[in-house]
């Protein structure tokens, strides 16, 4: 076959194996050349049970794809579409209900299967917009489709007994939107959480879900005179790290930081961030295989919520309580 199309071995093979490497004229050579030979290999070439001519394209919408945690939820969904033959193609809606609005609109009528993912809409109208096309939510519950979630109860329990461990009697949350399910599912857990332990919980005001957020929320923190702050998620914590080092705090000794997500960058951060681990890869893995399988059996069964624990990392941001709370006249 290599012969007759006219290129070496290894290329012939790599049009079957690896096809994307090739270009047009070189493929298609190789490919008629296969025919013509009648051969008829398992392969990722027009026919095969890789990219054929049914091949399902899914759509994952996203809040921000700058995030590191979204930005490795779409690497992890789009390496298990390429296993599972879909294309995976991708959406930003920069945090803005409307936009996600639109975007949900537009794609249903192009995508075979829609991702949501941390959705800012109610998942009532997620799913009204998503209308005929398969879709799977992530971080958003419904009865009505395919969810999977980030479940932060096991963690926060562990970083809620730490601190407790640590001394720590007050805590400081620093909230993220209004409009995120990860927001309002932890800190219904965090006021469980600190009841229980006899602790005390300040939930301080909304700030955006970035490093500026938590630089502009580490004054309310420390007026606040918690020992320690649940912050978000891990870019507000590195936020909170960098107000709080401005303001002449230190961080564990002063004030202990723990953040959610685990970001890569948590752990080369000065100091090292405790944060919890959310697992967002898996999820993303999880939510592909459903938008897999809806899409292969459309009548399948009631749809199912897939529940994702987190864990506790302990990292250096986090220390025993000192006995004076860190305030801002104490620093000023």
């Amino acid at each position: 076959m290599a012969k007759q199309a006219g290129v070496a071995l290894s290329t012939a093979s790599r049009a079957f194996n690896d096809p994307d490497r090739l270009g047009p004229e070189t493929l298609r050579k190789v490919v008629e050349a296969a025919r013509e030979l009648g051969y008829e290999a398992q392969s990722r070439v027009n026919g095969g049970p890789g990219r054929d001519s049914q091949q399902h394209t899914v759509a994952v919408i996203v809040p921000d794809v700058a995030n590191p945690v979204f930005g490795s939820f779409i690497k992890s969904a789009q390496r298990e579409g390429w296993h599972r033959q879909l294309a995976v193609v991708v959406a930003d809606t920069d945090f803005d209900p409307g936009r996600e609005r639109e975007l949900i609109a537009h794609l249903r009528q192009r995508a075979d299967g829609l991702i949501v993912c941390s959705p800012r809409l109610d998942a009532d109208e997620v799913i009204g917009l998503c209308g005929e096309t398969q879709v799977v939510l992530v971080n958003r519950e419904t009865d009505q489709a395919d969810c999977v979630l980030a479940d932060a109860s096991e963690g926060l329990r562990q970083t809620i007994e730490y601190l407790a461990a640590l001394g720590h009697r007050k805590i400081a949350y620093v909230q993220g939107s209004t409009r995120s399910w990860s927001n309002a599912h932890r800190v219904a857990l965090a006021r469980d959480l600190t009841a229980r332990a006899g602790l005390e919980l300040d939930l301080l005001g909304r700030q955006s879900e970035t490093v500026a957020g938590g630089t502009a929320a580490a004054a309310s923190v420390l007026a606040s005179g918690a020992t320690a702050v649940l912050a978000h998620n891990d870019l507000v914590a590195l936020g909170i790290l960098a107000g709080a080092r401005t303001l002449g705090v230190r961080v564990p000794e002063d004030l202990s930081v723990v953040g959610f997500d685990d970001i890569p960058f948590a752990e080369v951060s000065h100091p090292a961030l405790t944060s919890v681990a959310v697992p967002m890869a898996r999820a993303a893995t999880s939510a592909v295989e459903r938008i897999s399988n809806a899409l292969s059996d459309p009548d399948r069964t009631r749809p199912d919520t897939l529940r994702l624990a987190a864990q506790l990392h302990v990292r250096g941001s986090t220390g025993p309580v000192r006995a004076a709370a860190p305030t801002l006249a104490a620093h000023s």
